[in-house]
């Protein structure tokens, strides 16, 4: 788990550390990659009384204040992380919905041609590549596990 003084940080901005936006952080931080059900989830084992469209008001504020980060992982609704963390690129398998993080490093020579080729600076803590993991791609397309 992350650790980070989000206090100061919503202070520094001009905003309180409201007992929501505490459990939405702690959720979103717990949860690494969560949607805002799954946050929703998380939060109303503490706070039985808040409900869905408070988390995606408080997501939506953290999100300007650049405490979190989301990526569309698929269809539906995107997933959170703590903005803090390092960036990564996601790896979603399309088998087992197993969500890998890679270093944006591994894109540099991707990033740095488009750059060159159409002047795009690309936005990478969005970004999400679909595929097979390593462990889906031994068995046969369509397989159970």
């Amino acid at each position: 788990m992350v650790r980070t003084d989000w206090q100061s940080d919503l202070r520094g901005r001009g905003y309180r550390l409201t007992p929501q936006r505490q459990l939405v952080l702690e959720a979103v931080d717990v949860l690494e990659h969560a949607s805002p059900d799954e946050i929703l989830t998380q939060v109303r084992k503490t706070a039985g009384g808040v409900n869905i469209s408070t988390v995606y008001r408080t997501l939506e504020l953290l999100e300007e204040l650049e405490l979190v980060s989301h990526a569309h992982l698929g269809h539906g609704a995107p997933t959170y992380h703590l903005a803090d963390r390092h960036h990564h690129i996601h790896l979603v398998c399309r088998d087992c919905a197993n969500v890998i993080e890679a270093d944006v490093d591994v894109a540099a020579d991707f990033t740095a041609k488009l750059r060159e080729t159409f002047g795009f600076d690309t936005d990478m803590k969005h970004f999400a590549i679909f595929g097979r993991c390593q462990k889906c791609s031994v068995k046969p397309v369509g397989e159970a596990d």
